[in-house]
This record gives structure tokens, sequence and C-alpha cells, in this order.
């Protein structure tokens, strides 16, 4: 006899947690999110389609391997997991569950997905992120990223959380703490190590704070990389 899982068949996708790191392309035009267990090194779209991680030809999930996207039910339960030192520099996601799923008693195992927000956390000195930096790790063509605050992004590759959103798409919401959600707006240059971002005239002021922050703080590390310069260039010993 062949046991079956009862079937639902809900009006709405379901929502669940979880945690990622938010990843950029090498080329620095896409963004998106790198899991912290099964599946870590496969980066994925805002909207994304699960595969089976150890290479098998069924679809994902399958009832007999632990293969597809994994989330929880309750965000606190997702967030008792960014307390652990591996996972600090995560951010929570919130979830829509496309496609076929399994219910466990605290989540989700599923076939597709959409992340609807993301809420990254502090920069590591404690300050309210304004930007995600490289994080000094990555994957084959991806860079990890960190909440970074203004004073803190020096001259890492960095980008603002509207560029990420921006780059993300899909209608992705990117949240710094517990501030307001900035997302959806319009076009914003990617802040690399040696560009700037081009400023629409519909943010609020909270988002322009941010990316005021942000140029003032990569305007102050320019400048004193070309105040070192300077004085070598003038057989000046260079600071130390």
């Amino acid at each position: 006899m062949r046991l079956r899982l009862p079937e639902e068949r809900p009006t709405e996708p379901p929502t669940g947690f979880k945690i990622a790191h938010p990843v950029l392309s090498q080329d620095g035009t896409r963004a998106g999110f790198t899991g912290v267990s099964l599946g870590g090194a496969l980066p994925y779209g805002v909207v994304a389609d699960a595969s089976c991680v150890y290479g098998l030809r069924h679809r994902a999930p399958h009832r007999r391997c632990d293969c597809g996207f994994h989330c929880v039910h309750d965000r606190s339960t997702a967030e008792a997991l960014l307390c652990t030192a591996e996972h600090r520099a995560a951010a929570l996601l919130d979830v829509s569950v496309l496609g076929a799923y399994i219910r466990f008693e605290r989540g989700f195992r599923y076939a597709r997905q959409r992340v609807r927000t993301a809420t990254v956390g502090p920069c590591a000195c404690g300050t309210v992120a304004v930007a995600l930096a490289d994080a000094g790790w990555g994957r084959p063509g991806w860079y990890a990223l960190a909440a970074a605050c203004a004073g803190c992004v020096r001259g890492r590759t960095s980008l603002s959380l509207a560029v990420f959103a921006r780059l993300a798409g899909e209608g992705l919401r990117v949240v710094a703490g517990g501030t307001g959600p900035v997302g959806d707006l319009g076009d914003l240059g990617a802040l690399g190590s040696s560009g700037a971002p081009g400023i629409p005239d519909d943010l609020g002021v909270p988002e322009l704070a941010a990316e005021a922050a942000l140029l003032q703080a990569r305007l102050d590390w320019f400048q004193t990389q070309l105040s070192r310069l300077g004085e070598r260039g003038s057989g000046g010993e260079p600071p130390r």
C-alpha cells in the first residue's frame, strides 16, 4: 500500500521566512541570494525554481529526498537563526511559497518561491545599515554582501539598499533593521568601488538621507586616498 500525503489547495500562496546571504554578480549587473545550508553553492534570484542539490533528475521537492527550497512558518524562528556566529551577516527573507510544497510542523519544503522582502541587520559596528558591501567571500561568479553603515563602507565594492533592490528586480523590497522599506525606487545606478548612483526625483527623505550618507562616506575615502598620494608624490613620508 502506497501512502499519500494529504493535499492542500490554498486560495493564496502560503508565506514563510528564511535566512540567506545577499550576493552580487561579478559584473555588477545582477543581485540575488545564496542559502546558508543545502544548496548554498547555487545563488538564486527573487523568483526562482528549486532543483535537486544532489543532481538527481526528480522534481523538487521529492518526498524521498530533502531537496527544494526551505522556509519556516514563524518569523521569530528564522530570526533566531541569525543569532549564530556563522549567520550573523545573513538577511531575513519574507517569501511566498509557490508551486508544489510539503508542509512540516515548522515550515515548508517547496518547488518555487518569490522573495518579497529582505531585511538586513545592522553594520558590524552596530550602526543602522545604509548599504550592502563586499563581505570578503563569495561563490564562483558572485560576491557575498554584508550590511554596512556609511562610515564602514570605505573603498569596498558596495551598493545602497535601493540599488540592490533594483538589480534584484521583481518588486523586491529591502529593509534596514527597523527602518522603512527601500525598493522600487526608479533607475538607480550601481555604486561600485568607484561609481556613483543616479538619484531619481521620487525618493523620500529616509532614502535620500541614506544615499547622501553613502556618497559622503565615499567622497571622504577618496579624499583620504588623494591626500596620501599627494604626500607620496611630494617626497614626503606616507602616513603610518
